[in-house]
């Protein structure tokens, strides 16, 4: 006999003798059996080894009653899941309805039907297989994500690339275990540095998976990373085919500190913010291609900006713009620029923290909880040399 085929063990817990003998022969032969004739006795039994698999358990008894010993078992960690059905003559509605608020699965009214009282008994037992089967598919599927996590945290950056003149801070918010964002970098040289951040569509494994492919394809565009047009033709090309369900949308900005300018390009993402010294104020920077992965032969192109010291760039993702308050109302670009011009002084990490607790202000959901979408966002501030 296997451990799968071993008989399941049932409690009984009566103060009548004829009650317990009763039920003891209708169960005998399909089930193990244990008996109890006081709710005390039934506690000490429950913390011996092998614990029950099902209680059945009178409701009127001396001292210490059904609903009582119940109330108690449901607050044992070691007997909260066994199933307990209770044995009772009474039918009031009332009566029943205290038994189920107590944690009771099932009635057996007396006298007892042999037939509806193995029919109940292998009922909840096989349901409780099945919860238990379902939880330690849940616990599978949540090592998975971990796992899955922590690849997707390390093909991220492991660090902000150090070049002078540039300040750059990046955060990543996911709003499950894993994300469709990504960021990275080519670092070109000293005084040249490539910075790439995407969104793919949807959410969970499918669009994680998606997002690790952008990790290799980024890594094949370092040869011509100075022209953002042809850095997002390339990673469309190798995308191109891989889903069919999804869509890709990227930015690419290139940063030249030696001409004191900066290159970008978009694939169907949200416009970069740019803070310019210069004006005084916040713009919205829009040089748009198709989406990534779904037309092999479409074209990018960028647009150079010059830069000065002061000057300060947002990428990210639209969930920062589709974050929303308890009214429904989105924190939109407006709320955005306005945040940006307001915070225009502050150095990029500070300026990165304070941009999302602001937004936590605005959904009134902790940071990192309860958001409705993926947040990636690399503020880049231009320094004196």
């Amino acid at each position: 006999m296997t451990a799968t085929d071993e008989k399941k063990l049932v409690l009984i817990v009566d103060d009548a003798p004829a009650n317990l003998q009763m039920m003891r022969s209708i169960l005998k032969d399909d089930f193990k059996i244990r008996v109890a004739t006081s709710g005390a006795k039934a506690l000490d039994l429950v913390k011996a080894e092998p614990h029950p698999d099902l209680i059945l358990l009178d409701v009127t008894m001396p001292e210490m009653d059904g609903y009582e010993v119940c109330g108690i078992l449901k607050a044992t960690p070691e007997a909260k899941d066994i199933p307990v059905i209770f044995l009772t003559g009474k039918t009031e509605a009332d009566d029943e309805t205290k038994g189920f608020q107590v944690g009771a699965v099932d009635y057996i009214h007396k006298p007892f039907s042999p037939a509806v009282v193995k029919a109940r008994v292998h009922t909840h037992l096989v349901l409780r297989e099945a919860r238990e089967q379902l939880a330690r598919q849940l616990l599978e599927i949540n090592n998975e994500l971990e796992m899955a996590r922590e690849i997707q945290l390390s093909i991220l950056p492991h660090e902000i690339p150090m070049i002078s003149g540039l300040e750059i801070a990046a955060r990543y918010i996911p709003m499950s275990s894993v994300a469709g964002d990504f960021y990275d970098f080519i670092i070109v040289d000293e005084k040249h540095l490539g910075i790439l951040i995407a969104d793919v569509s949807g959410h969970g494994l499918p669009a994680a998976l998606i997002a690790s492919m952008l990790k290799g394809a980024l890594a094949a565009q370092s040869q011509h990373a100075f022209d953002p047009g042809r850095v997002l033709s390339g990673l469309n090309r190798s995308l191109c085919g891989r889903f069919k369900h999804h869509f890709v949308t990227a930015a690419y900005v290139f940063v030249d500190m030696e001409k004191k300018s900066m290159s970008y390009a978009g694939a169907g993402h949200p416009p970069l913010l740019l803070w310019r010294t210069s004006t005084r104020s916040a713009t919205e920077v829009l040089q748009n291609g198709l989406l990534l992965g779904f037309f092999p032969e479409a074209a990018y192109s960028g647009v150079e900006l010059p830069v000065e010291p002061g000057d300060k760039v947002v990428l990210y993702t639209d969930g920062i713009l589709e974050t929303r308050s308890p009214s429904e109302q989105e924190f939109g670009s407006d709320l955005f620029k306005g945040f940006l011009e307001s915070n225009r002084s502050l150095n990029a990490e500070t300026f990165a923290d304070s941009l999302l607790d602001e937004l936590s202000s605005w959904s009134e959901h902790p940071r990192g909880n309860g958001q409705e979408d993926d947040i990636t966002l690399l503020a880049i501030n231009f320094l004196s040399q």
